[in-house]
């Protein structure tokens, strides 16, 4: 599947490309590819996005697997809707947006997982318990950390859950911006990266 608006069967759509909401975080699209490799995702892959923010993991997802299934898991209302329109924005149409909190409403969700991406939320470690619960045998998990005290949090978690194959990957990307009249290198917020399978 593709899009006029990015017709390319790579990951990789530029930042501004997409909607954007003020204070709505955007995975930067460095970091988003290392978040979509890491999921390993397949042509069928159903996976939930918890924490789907502006919206461009499900984008990407939908576009690399036109036969699976994305469910984008948002509390805010009015994000829900940005997301909505980035959807539409690039043609995707097998993105399912659900506004709600999690974990409480992942008992909600039309289909089990084969693959999680949690980008936010509060209580990590409650969603990781409940997500854990639901991600079927040989599913993968990917969580991002951008402080200390998620890293901590994830990190335990995982131990606790016996998360098998454990990777984690710090992102250290820096870009050519203009600034007046030169050219510099501007770094992007660096995000951990945590994932692993599910073996049992």
């Amino acid at each position: 599947m593709s899009s006029q608006l990015w017709p390319y069967i790579t990951p990789g759509i530029p930042d501004e490309l997409f909607d954007r909401l003020p204070g709505i975080p955007l995975s930067k699209r460095e970091v988003r590819l290392l978040l979509i490799s890491h999921l390993r995702l397949l042509p069928d892959t159903v996976l939930w996005d918890i924490g789907a923010g502006t919206g461009t993991i499900p984008v990407e997802a939908g576009l690399l697997c036109p036969k699976g299934k994305i469910i984008a898991v948002e509390r805010d209302e009015e994000v829900a809707s940005l997301i909505r329109r980035n959807c539409d924005r690039f043609d995707v149409r097998n993105v399912e947006i659900i506004e709600g909190s999690a974990p409480e409403c992942l008992k909600d969700l039309s289909q089990t997982p084969d693959r999680v991406c949690i980008e936010g939320g509060r209580p990590i470690k409650e969603i990781l318990k409940e997500v854990w619960h639901y991600l079927k045998p040989s599913g993968r998990i990917v969580a991002t950390a951008s402080n200390l005290e998620n890293l901590y949090a994830i990190s335990e978690s995982f131990s606790q859950l016996q998360v098998r194959n454990i990777e984690v990957v710090q992102s250290a990307v820096n870009r050519l911006e203009t600034r007046g009249t030169h050219q510099t290198f501007a770094a992007v917020s660096p995000v951990f990266i945590l994932s692993g399978e599910k073996l049992n």
